[in-house]
């Protein structure tokens, strides 16, 4: 079980002195092996689960209300410590654990299709290579269910168009849904209503992928991906857990509510400390979501640690990630730790400025509550990451009107409180800004050999 430190959803509750750049909340992601490791060359390939959780954060509790998941899956399995997501935003970090690449090579830089996002440029390109083609060529019956990309379906998207190496598709049009959505049932419409029994989302596609497991060839691996919605918005419960968690509050750790002295302009514009009404909507939001080892791993590793498990060779295959089943069975597989890694992001907003948000001019992409803002055109950054015995360092620099620069010590200060980049020596600086010119341009190898 691998906690990814990176929100996957559009839309995050916002925390003071707590930008998804920097602190990376943490998306769940559950890899569930039948059989941890291909055990010896002569073996059956091994059956392979993987369920994706939208927006699911362990570092603000994410786990805690799932006692059964805990108990089945993460008590019985590997849990990686300091596992990442490349970037924090939904549609380009789908693409990431699709493709084993980081955004600025597959290209889906945003949740929209503007961004790539499921574009017809997406479907011609990096989706032909994604990891379950290579699944599909080693005979792995294969079954997807949920949410794919935020604008699959959607205007040029397309709901008829099955992605590669698919044996059976059930896949969500557009963004997060529990009731009254459409599916791609195999390239075909449906719709569905509110009805509970009927069309609850996360029962439909547990269900589904049961009926898949009864139905399959025992020849054959299987290969199944659930992807829920929840706990993204909009929060909606099952009816027997919509009063489970009536009391409990968003945590209010180190830099809860923090002023955004020194910091980017982002976290700069807001009132300190948040009004009553941003308090409890984000309460009020917890609640509903809770309703629903040493060396780092990204979720550009899942592909080609799947891949490995499967038995294809993983030098024919195009992914900067690299296979971490050797932390799993070291007994087995030789493997490297990565000394440094990027965090990038490219920012997406409106062309015309919101009324509702006056001084935060056109980029304005959302805002609630009380006008802060999400996300904003002059948001984008990348990001270093070292994360070794030597050092717990983030450097990152904003491709902004102020061209902003942060540097944190994650040791010394765990929520980025205070951004050092003035007291740093600007020999290390400047190494820093190398290193993070050659990750902006790596592919394939590069992006795991720079030192």
């Amino acid at each position: 079980m691998a906690g990814l430190r990176s929100g996957s959803g559009a839309t995050r509750a916002p925390q003071r002195g707590h930008r998804a750049a920097l602190t990376l909340p943490t998306l769940l992601l559950l890899l569930l092996l039948t059989c941890c490791v291909r055990c010896s060359s002569a073996a059956n390939p091994s059956n392979i689960i993987l369920i994706l959780a939208d927006d699911q954060d362990v570092l603000l509790g994410g786990l805690t209300p799932m006692k059964k998941t805990r108990t089945l899956i993460g008590e019985a399995g590997v849990t990686f410590l300091n596992a990442f997501t490349v970037t924090p935003l939904c549609c380009p970090s789908r693409s990431s654990i699709l493709t084993g690449r980081y955004p600025h090579n597959h290209e889906v830089r945003n949740n929209s299709l503007s961004g790539n996002c499921s574009s017809p440029q997406w479907q011609k390109g990096p989706e032909t290579t994604a990891f379950p083609v290579y699944l599909g060529k080693q005979k792995y019956q294969t079954f997807f269910a949920g949410k794919y990309l935020n604008q699959y379906g959607k205007k040029d998207g397309d709901l008829s168009h099955v992605p590669p190496g698919w044996d059976q598709w059930h896949a969500l049009v557009g963004n997060s849904q529990y009731y009254n959505y459409t599916l791609s049932v195999n390239g075909k419409e449906e719709k569905h209503g509110d009805s509970y029994e009927e069309d609850y989302f996360t029962d439909l596609i547990t269900n589904r992928s049961l009926h898949f497991l009864d139905d399959r060839s025992p020849q054959h691996p299987f290969f199944l991906m659930l992807s829920p919605p929840a706990p993204h918005s909009p929060w909606t419960a099952a009816p027997q857990y919509q009063k489970e968690f009536g009391d409990v509050k968003a945590p209010r750790d180190g830099s809860f509510d923090k002023p955004g002295k020194d910091k980017h302009w982002l976290l700069r514009q807001p009132v300190n400390p948040m009004p009553d009404s941003s308090l409890a909507f984000l309460d009020s939001a917890y609640r509903k979501r809770y309703d629903l080892f040493q060396a780092p791993v990204l979720n550009i590793d899942l592909a080609p640690t799947i891949l490995d498990i499967s038995g294809v060779n993983l030098s024919s295959v195009n992914v900067d990630g690299q296979s971490f089943l050797s932390q799993m069975a070291p007994s087995l597989r030789n493997g490297t730790v990565r000394p440094v890694f990027l965090v990038e992001y490219t920012g997406e907003g409106h062309p015309t400025t919101d009324p509702a948000c006056p001084k935060l001019g056109p980029g304005l992409s959302q805002c609630f509550p009380d006008c802060v803002c999400e996300d904003a055109f002059n948001n984008t950054y990348a990001c270093v990451r070292t994360l070794n015995k030597d050092h717990d360092l983030q450097y990152c620099e904003f491709a902004d009107s102020e061209s902003f620069v942060e540097v944190y010590n994650l040791v010394s200060d765990p929520h980025q409180l205070e951004n050092v980049w003035k007291k740093m020596d600007p020999t290390f600086l400047q190494a820093m800004n190398q290193q993070l010119i050659k990750l902006q341009s790596c592919q394939g190898d590069s992006c795991r050999d720079i030192q």
